[in-house]
């Protein structure tokens, strides 16, 4: 059986090339390496930054692997969007700019998780063709627990 340590401590980052459309780029900004004392999988890190003003209207986090809670809390994808860039699908279109890397890296079904009350968040994976596997109370740290809603988007 491959264990989490095995599959990732000779992990090589991979080039992601340009990720772009229309009015948005991702720019990586960080490689964070496998760390099991810390329960942290191999993670880029992007800016999701406007093409034309240059700003940075969010971030955007892919994690390649999954460890038993962020099967639960967290998922392959994180991303935050600034409020000012909020309602113009930043989100998902960043997502969907990731599916170059998401292939190549081996990554299906992607899991997503979000509070089950951010709708902008549950209509973003909805969007994108992600389907509720459950909500439930999660342990995100000792003795907190917070309702997560756990999505697989299968690429």
């Amino acid at each position: 059986m491959t264990t989490t340590q095995d599959r990732y401590k000779d992990f090589k980052f991979l080039d992601p090339g340009v990720l772009i459309d229309d009015d948005i780029q991702l720019i990586l900004k960080e490689t964070r390496p496998f760390d099991p004392e810390n329960g942290f999988v191999p993670e880029y890190k992007f800016e999701m930054v406007h093409t034309r003003s240059n700003a940075v209207m969010g971030t955007i986090d892919l994690r390649v692997g999954l460890t038993d809670k962020l099967r639960e809390f967290g998922g392959h994808i994180g991303y935050a969007v600034e409020e000012r860039f909020r309602g113009n699908k930043y989100a998902a279109r960043s997502c969907t700019l990731l599916m170059p890397l998401i292939h190549r890296l081996g990554i299906n079904p992607i899991v997503i998780t979000c509070s089950p009350g951010n709708i902008p968040s549950v209509k973003t994976i909805e969007s994108l063709g992600g389907k509720l596997q459950i909500t439930k109370e999660v342990e995100i740290e000792p003795q907190v627990l917070r309702k997560t809603s756990i999505y697989f988007w299968e690429v």
